[in-house]
């Protein structure tokens, strides 16, 4: 996360729905952290060469830019309704919607964008910009889906890699930020267990596995308490693949936070498929935290 005192919380608007849900989660976000709000449109038309300023004969206001200016304003205005007197800028930006972002990310503490935006093809439970986007920026990226439920825990996915090790660290405060408990789960499957079935060896000892993963996940999380002294931290270890347990977890959770690429992942994978089927598949907001490349 950029450290930088003036990093703003970046959303991305398009003046879809799940974009104005994802402008009330930002505008949370930035005032928990106490950073300025900035909104963010991609106006792909320029690249395009379609002409984006009103025909001679349009009535006033109309034409491509205007309606981008629309987008904005209306973004700024659902911010200030949710968090009055925050700090908030908007700009439209030439270029595709998951370029901007990602362009944005250096310099953002976190960016916030929605599931799914205008033009998503319905049959899709997620769309392209914010698997782009948590693929390839540079910060934190926070996808609004799914339920609101401001009791429920902290969710992070735990699977002794480096990356899960930095999301627990932005669990842990994004938790201690919001007051609720931090839930640490690690999904592990029997030795020797493979294929579409999950068929299971016929020797082992179940409840002798269950306490090394335990283990090893308690040990994954040694010091995050004592870094974080007003954090609630449990943990536990649940038999089963990796994304359909966060699934699973986030029935509860109000957020859950997961590494952008895990051990055993593809090294050329520049999103992992834990984190893409947990983003596709949970019932609640999903922030993905990446190593710095």
């Amino acid at each position: 996360m950029n450290s930088a005192n003036s990093a703003a919380v970046v959303v991305g608007v398009d003046g879809s729905e799940p974009s104005l849900r994802a402008v009330r989660l930002a505008a949370a976000e930035a005032t928990r952290r106490h950073r300025p709000l900035r909104v963010v449109h991609g106006f792909i038309w320029p690249l395009l060469h379609v002409p984006d300023s009103p025909a001679p004969d349009a009535p006033p206001g109309g034409g491509l830019r205007h309606q981008a200016e629309d987008i904005i304003a209306a973004a700024v205005a659902e911010a200030e309704a949710t968090v009055p007197g925050l700090t908030i800028s908007g700009e439209i930006i030439d270029g595709e919607a998951a370029a901007v972002l990602v362009g944005e990310s250096p310099t953002a503490a976190l960016i916030v964008l929605g599931d799914r935006g205008l033009g998503g093809f319905a049959a899709l439970v997620l769309g392209s910009v914010a698997v782009q986007v948590a693929a390839y920026a540079d910060c934190p990226v926070l996808v609004a889906r799914g339920e609101h439920r401001p009791d429920g825990p902290v969710v992070v996915g735990m699977d002794g890699s480096a990356a899960s090790r930095l999301a627990a660290e932005f669990a842990a405060e994004i938790a201690e930020a919001r007051g609720v408990p931090l839930r640490a789960v690690r999904a592990y499957r029997h030795p020797g267990s493979s294929g579409p079935g999950d068929m299971q060896p016929l020797v082992y000892d179940e409840t002798r596995l269950h306490a090394e993963q335990e283990r090893d996940l308690a040990e994954s999380l040694d010091g995050l308490a004592e870094r974080h002294p007003g954090l609630r931290l449990t943990w536990q270890a649940v038999h089963g693949r990796p994304g359909a347990v966060l699934a699973e977890a986030s029935d509860a959770a109000q957020l859950v936070v997961v590494g952008g690429q895990g051990r055993g992942e593809v090294s050329g994978l520049l999103l992992g498929s834990v984190s893409q089927s947990v983003l596709h598949h949970a019932r609640c907001p999903v922030a993905v935290v990446r190593a710095p490349r």
